[in-house]
């Protein structure tokens, strides 16, 4: 008992962690445009996670060799989800379409986690996190209009949300069919797989980007993007992403995405040099106990304790 109640404190922590990685790719998205080609960006950084993970783990993977056979085509479809819908998919929608309408249709993925874990994997989804999810959404809309709501009847969409729809969608699948389609593979193992599967899948594409339009010539800076999307919104977010889904749970982790907003206004204030106002600390005393909500372990009726 002592070490499930340990396991959850890391988790619940690694909780407040994970934003702050994905936050690194609103930087890398708002300077890859005319250095690195999406698919090529998404490539580069996925293959360096593979490899990496691969090797760090390739006993356990020889050793559920029988597993993989069998159950390949799911590390296939969590491959496509995750990296190359969540992964390239992302970076060209970007190009045409602007961050309020990427918030907002992001906004719509925990809610897509919370009712998938509840109807399809039988999580409990109780009223308390019902009402965390409906204050961390409010706070996200606060943010992305800015505080002013009325904004909304201006939002206009364009094909490149049709990107980000997808990547929505795709990430609320890949969250649930991890907890869906059991493995044998621990969390290193399991994410090198889909890493891997990530890495075949996107090389044609890479490739098709690279003789179907004239690609900026490699850079430094090309370099220094991919790698730090391996490491920061690659490696570490999906890593701890998938380990503390295990302890927590499918819905109460995805509240993450709640936190991106904030966590991304906060990163262009302190790196892009963008203004930070009001309307980001008003969000953040939404978006912030909505998360507490959602996230807290359920209370025993009997006892009363946590």
């Amino acid at each position: 008992m002592p070490d499930m109640h340990r396991q959850e404190r890391l988790a619940l922590l690694g909780l407040w962690f994970i934003p702050a990685l994905w936050a690194v790719n609103y930087i890398i998205a708002r300077r890859a445009p005319g250095v690195v080609e999406p698919y090529s960006l998404a490539l580069g950084r996925w293959s360096l996670v593979a490899v990496f993970l691969v090797v760090l783990t390739r006993h356990e993977l020889w050793r559920e060799r029988a597993h993989l056979r069998a159950c390949w085509h799911q590390y296939v479809v969590l491959g496509f989800c995750g990296m190359v819908v969540c992964g390239a998919w992302v970076y060209l929608g970007a190009r045409t379409t602007t961050a309020m309408n990427i918030a907002l249709i992001y906004a719509a993925s925990p809610v897509l986690i919370a009712l998938g874990a509840a109807l399809w994997l039988g999580e409990s989804f109780r009223w308390q996190q019902a009402g965390g999810v409906a204050l961390a959404l409010a706070g996200v809309v606060h943010v992305v209009v800015q505080g002013q709501w009325l904004s909304l009847a201006t939002v206009q969409w364009v094909a490149g949300d049709l990107w980000i729809v997808a990547a929505m969608v795709a990430w609320a699948a890949y969250a649930l069919l991890q907890k869906r389609w059991f493995s044998p593979l621990g969390s290193t193992a399991r994410l090198a797989a889909m890493s891997a599967s990530g890495t075949l899948l996107l090389l044609p594409c890479a490739a098709w980007e690279q003789w179907q339009a004239a690609t900026p010539a490699w850079s430094w800076t090309a370099t220094h993007l991919v790698v730090a999307a391996a490491l920061a919104p690659g490696l570490a977010a999906y890593w701890i992403y998938g380990s503390i889904q295990k302890v927590l749970g499918a819905s109460r982790v995805a509240v993450t995405l709640y936190l991106g907003p904030l966590y991304a206004a906060l990163a262009a204030w302190g790196v892009l040099g963008e203004t930070l106002g009001s309307h980001h600390l008003v969000g953040a005393a939404f978006i912030l106990p909505g998360v507490y909500f959602v996230s807290r372990r359920p209370v025993d009726t009997a006892t009363g304790n946590e």
